[in-house]
This record gives C-alpha cells, sequence and structure tokens, in this order.
C-alpha cells in the first residue's frame, strides 16, 4: 500500500474533500425495503460517475462496491434513528460515508491490513459487534479490487460509520 493513500484517507475532516451529496432518512423507512439499497446505490454511483472520462465504466464499477457497502449498513442496523449517506471529492479520490447509529459498543481493538498485502480495511472496535467474518473479508476483498480505504468507526454519537475512499483514477484491477 502506498503512504500516500493512508495518508490521503486519514481523516473524514480532511479539507482536501468537498461535499458533493448528502442524503439522510429514517432508518424505519431504509429497513422496510430491502430494495432502497439499490435505488440508493444507483444514486450515489451515478453521482461518482459524473466527470470522469467514462462515466458509464466508472458507475459500474463502483456500484459494486457501494453497494455492498450500503448492504453492509441495512444488515447492521439495530437501532432507531436516521441514516446518512455522504459523498466528497478531493483532487484524487472519492469518499462514500455512511453513518447510522448502532446500539453494539465499540471496545476500540482496531483492526488494519498490513501494508504489503492488501489497501486498509481498519475497523475500529470489536467486528464481532457489528460484522460477521465473510463481511470483513468481502471489505477486504472490495478494498483490494478497487484500491480502496475502508474503514468502520465508531462516531461521535455512538453510532458507526462506514467510510470509503476510492482512486478517482479509472484503472480498476
Amino acid at each position: 500500500m502506498e503512504d500516500g493513500l493512508e495518508e490521503k484517507a486519514s481523516g473524514f475532516d480532511d479539507h482536501a474533500f468537498v461535499p458533493m451529496v448528502s442524503l439522510e432518512m429514517n432508518l424505519a423507512m431504509f429497513k422496510s425495503r430491502w430494495q432502497l439499497c439499490d435505488g440508493i446505490t444507483e444514486y450515489l454511483s451515478e453521482i461518482l460517475g459524473q466527470s470522469h472520462s467514462d462515466p458509464a465504466r466508472y458507475t459500474n464499477f463502483l456500484s459494486v462496491a457501494a453497494n455492498e457497502l450500503v448492504e453492509l449498513a441495512f444488515r447492521s442496523t439495530r437501532a432507531p434513528g436516521r441514516i446518512r449517506f455522504g459523498l466528497y471529492r478531493s483532487a484524487t479520490f472519492n469518499r462514500l460515508r455512511i453513518a447510522f447509529p448502532c446500539e453494539d459498543a465499540f471496545d476500540r481493538r482496531p483492526t488494519n491490513a498490513t501494508a504489503n498485502e492488501r489497501p486498509p480495511v481498519a475497523i475500529a472496535g470489536s467486528a464481532d459487534a457489528v460484522m460477521k467474518p465473510e463481511e470483513t473479508v468481502l471489505l477486504r476483498d472490495l478494498a483490494t479490487i478497487f484500491r480502496a480505504a475502508i474503514r468502520i468507526e465508531e462516531d461521535e454519537t455512538h453510532g458507526m460509520q462506514i467510510i470509503a475512499d476510492f482512486p478517482s483514477r479509472e484503472d480498476f484491477q
């Protein structure tokens, strides 16, 4: 992994990222229909595909990863409240952020992929509290395929946030 990727993708408050779009909805509404995952993914992926030399290709590639992240949020929500989706752009990365309440407590044991194996999938807190082992493997595979930095963190309101930084260049493996 390049040190620049981890540095660029290190913090949500990085001023290099410009907000593109945000979407917020009631969790009960979100959880009421599995098909909302597809609709939200399509919407977010279309926006991410804008301004690329081949927007359809970039949209299609990223829709796979975005769909898995939206579905992970769908399966992980266990508390009432609201879910927030946000897209941000920097000169070299596109960031997808999904934040939602989660009743499970995190215990602050981060897990990181090694630098020479794969891009980071850092899970702040206990992966067992939120994800099944196969979901952790899926996130690591997504990070590798899309050369993305994917983190799952506790947010400031005792919820969970999934943050994925995708390179804006179109040279996926």
